[in-house]
């Protein structure tokens, strides 16, 4: 079973900046497409970016020209790099990921606990 630790939450001014890493353990087939969820208090969740093995991205127009998703297949790990953030920003971030569990099973999406940041003055 896969699971999904997140780090590199925290506190910072407008236009500061924060780097999110999500890290993958456990046992499964294969891990797809992995990416980015925030979800601000009383909101739906909403992607952020996604990137997949090969490196295709895609992001929120939100996030374009000001976050960058990134990924380690060896390690399995994957981060998002946030620059000049938002007030708007402030969320919890969720890592996600596509699983295959085992060669036969279909596709599974795992969930991270998430990680707080806040964007204030």
């Amino acid at each position: 079973q896969v699971q999904l630790v997140e780090s590199g939450g925290g506190s910072v001014q407008p236009g500061g900046s924060l780097r999110l890493s999500c890290a993958a353990s456990g046992v499964a087939f294969s891990i797809n497409t992995m990416g980015w969820y925030r979800q601000a208090p009383g909101k739906q969740r909403e992607l952020v970016a996604a990137i997949t093995r090969g490196g295709v991205t895609n992001y929120a127009d939100s996030a374009k020209d000001r976050f960058t998703i990134s990924r380690d297949n060896a390690k399995i790990t994957v981060s998002l790099q946030m620059n000049s953030l938002k007030p708007e920003d402030t969320a919890v971030y969720y890592c996600n990921a596509e699983v295959r569990r085992t060669a036969v099973a279909g596709l599974t999406y795992v969930w991270g606990q998430g990680t707080q940041v806040i964007v204030s003055s």
